[in-house]
């Protein structure tokens, strides 16, 4: 059998997570937010295209 391994302490994960992920943006205040918008469909991806039946043909359904 293995012998478990040894666990890193909290001061340690920091390290490593700012080692890989960098500094951390600044805090934004909840004076510098703005409302957004909900879309139905994200501006990335296009409108569907087809029928209904279309559409649940390629859901497999």
């Amino acid at each position: 059998m293995s012998e478990p391994a040894e666990s890193f302490t909290d001061e340690q994960y920091a390290f490593l997570r700012h080692v890989r992920f960098g500094e951390l943006p600044a805090r934004v205040r909840p004076e510098e937010r703005i409302e957004s918008a909900e879309t139905e469909f994200p501006p990335d991806r296009p409108d569907p295209v087809g029928g209904e039946s279309e559409w649940h043909l390629r859901a497999g359904g």
